[in-house]
């Protein structure tokens, strides 16, 4: 029997902004607890929210960007619940009135184009961070109050491949608008992943569960795939019923979901409006400037990679899925570096060195123009790629200049007479190699590179080296 699974997402975001949403307690990230905190923030008595409207205007920003109908007023709402990251006991959000609703966006899922919807955009308060040790929780009040954006989509995904280009999609948009800095890593971009499994035979979906705050897109896969098998191997063994509307969360040691509590229904938050806070008309000449000033997007930027530079599908893809990457491959074109050859440079070596360093690119070393002065030397055969490799490396261990490495690394062997003498030296000095490489054991050519580039220390130019070596044997 066949089964098909639905996914839907509640993407959390945490918006930049100078000061929180309701709040004048700065938006940062402090490594001191509790030092960016006011009394609004802790619920003092007496203390009024004021609505920070840089936030409206992002979120109007974001929900043009996902393609929803931005609402002509808008209004907060209490959601009440207690937990001790919550110091008012309820979060204001919006339920009745949210900013963006009925949005649709169009993504890259592979090699195919798929259609995926957003049910609602809207905007609220981030909650204290609790930190659980052994004998006790420690808050940090810091976060309490930060805007935080809820991107809520329909149930209109199917496999994990849906789900993480969804996501992707998203969080890379927020990046390039400068709307968020969409850092997973630092806890600013969180998950509510819903699902629900059907059998083939079966009307409607499945019971809907979901797993609460998922933080990283690597355990959002593997959320997906551990519930579904979850929810098929119940089905399978007879045990469908187990199957409740309830809240789990992941368990990375099991693999799988852990039950947390039956879920709760909009009811049981005893929403109502927010009293302090009036109804908001939106302009509808401010939302078209809004949408007026929407910067270049991933999916425009991957579009013009194809068809400008030449690149591949998969290979645009890559560079547009962080701004960081894209902008630093924009900054190597702009100083007249062969597309190709940039593609390849910043998906090998520098993503490698990144990660290998676990630092950002803005904290590297081998920026675009540094960069540039190896890649060029390539192309105008002044060195091998090995040189290149070489240099590049130590530039980076010994934070020298690629041009002064250069200087001293020794040009490139580009005379084809040379080349011949020293390739002459090389099959005098291996006859045997020879006559085995004419019996049908090809894969000495490659020795014979070898020799070569071990007798010029990688300075010779392996292409031409390459075309000499045919000839002669």
């Amino acid at each position: 029997m066949g089964y098909i699974p639905t996914i839907g997402l509640e993407m959390h975001c945490e918006l930049k902004s100078n000061s929180k949403v309701f709040s004048r307690a700065k938006n940062s990230n402090s490594l001191d607890a509790n030092s960016l905190v006011m009394p609004l923030d802790m619920a003092f008595p007496g203390t009024m929210p004021v609505l920070n409207k840089e936030c409206i205007r992002k979120a109007i920003m974001i929900s043009k960007i996902l393609n929803c109908e931005v609402a002509d007023e808008t209004l907060f709402d209490r959601k009440n619940y207690y937990y001790p990251d919550l110091p008012k006991g309820y979060q204001i959000t919006q339920v009745r009135k949210p900013i963006g609703t009925k949005g649709k966006i169009t993504v890259d899922v592979g090699e195919e184009t798929k259609e995926f919807y957003v049910h609602d955009v809207h905007l609220e308060e981030d909650t204290a961070n609790m930190t659980h040790l052994y004998d006790c929780t420690l808050i940090d009040y810091n976060r309490c109050g930060v805007p935080l954006i809820e991107i809520v989509s329909e149930p209109c995904m199917h496999s994990v491949e849906d789900a993480i280009s969804y996501l992707e999609y998203i969080r890379s948009s927020l990046q390039y608008a400068d709307l968020s800095d969409a850092d997973v890593r630092r806890g600013q971009v969180r998950c509510d992943v819903n699902v629900s499994v059907q059998e083939e035979v079966q009307n409607g979906l499945g019971t809907r569960v979901e797993i609460k705050n998922v933080n990283s897109f690597t355990t959002i896969k593997e959320v997906i795939v551990g519930e579904i098998n979850r929810q098929i191997s119940l089905i399978e063994s007879g045990k469908k019923d187990e199957i409740i509307q309830e809240t789990r969360r992941y368990d990375e040691n099991l693999k799988t979901t852990v039950r947390m509590r039956e879920k709760v229904d909009a009811v049981d938050y005893k929403y109502f409006v927010e009293p302090n806070i009036p109804r908001i008309k939106i302009d509808p000449e401010w939302v078209e400037e809004i949408e007026n000033s929407i910067p270049v997007l991933p999916q425009e930027r991957k579009h013009n990679y194809m068809d400008k530079y030449g690149l591949t599908s998969s290979e645009a893809k890559i560079l547009v899925r962080d701004k960081e990457y894209s902008d630093y491959f924009e900054k190597l074109i702009s100083l007249n570096v062969n597309p190709k050859l940039a593609y390849n440079w910043i998906t090998t070596q520098v993503m490698g060195s990144i990660n290998e360093n676990h630092i950002t690119l803005s904290e590297f070393f081998m920026t675009p123009e540094r960069l540039a002065v190896i890649i060029k030397a390539i192309e105008e055969n002044k060195i091998s790629s090995k040189q290149a490799k070489e240099i590049y490396e130590k530039s980076i261990e010994e934070n020298k200049e690629p041009s002064e490495l250069l200087k001293s690394s020794g040009a490139q062997i580009n005379d084809e007479a040379e080349l011949e003498t020293l390739i002459d030296e090389i099959l005098s000095k291996n006859p045997d190699k020879i006559e085995a490489y004419h019996n049908g054991k090809t894969n000495l050519f490659d020795f014979f590179v070898g020799q070569v580039m071990k007798e010029t220390k990688g300075k010779a130019n392996p292409v031409k080296t390459k075309e000499i070596l045919s000839k002669k044997l």
